[in-house]
């Protein structure tokens, strides 16, 4: 279920007591920056453009026109990627609150709000027990969290978020310093 913004602001706000017991901001990893982009459609362009040029010299110029047609697709593959890669998670848990929020790449957010102490991390796992996706789960609701991540670094985020949640139904934590 996601509540909608309004049904948000009339959840109690945390308080100022209320630490950070963990937070991450989730990204799917993309190995090219911009700069990298251009500099692979340029190269490509430039390799289409030599081998297009001996075409072009015997007569047969519309293969010079499919060269540039795969530099085009080549663009708008790029482009379409960089456009998914603006999507983005949030995973804040304190002693009182876990907020997820899901913003994927066209700016429609998604938040949950759960009660750490009623809240579990399911994960589903393969056949060869590797690890498939991680779930929160809170009194029947569930999100599927980390879809971004690779199976080694999402296993790795669930240890993680594993032992916040551990701590966080622990209790608060005073320091007798």
């Amino acid at each position: 279920m996601t509540l909608p913004a309004a049904h948000l602001s009339s959840l109690p706000a945390p308080r100022h007591d209320d630490p950070v017991l963990f937070s991450a901001v989730l990204r799917p990893h993309r190995s090219l920056t911009p700069q990298g982009i251009r500099l692979v459609i340029g190269l490509v362009a430039i390799a289409g453009l030599i081998a297009a040029i001996p075409f072009i010299v015997f007569g047969f110029w519309p293969v010079a026109g499919f060269y540039g047609l795969d530099i085009a697709l080549l663009y708008w593959a790029f482009r379409s990627n960089m456009t998914a890669a603006r999507s983005y998670e949030t995973i804040t848990l304190s002693q009182y609150h876990l907020d997820i929020e899901k913003v994927p790449h066209d700016g429609m957010a998604q938040s949950w709000r759960f009660n750490p102490v009623w809240t579990s991390l399911h994960k589903d796992m393969t056949i060869d027990q590797t690890l498939k996706q991680l779930t929160l789960v809170s009194k029947g609701e569930s999100v599927p969290i980390a879809d971004c991540l690779n199976t080694e670094d999402k296993t790795d985020f669930g240890k993680a978020l594993q032992a916040a949640l551990a701590t966080a139904k622990r209790g608060p934590v005073f320091d007798h310093g």
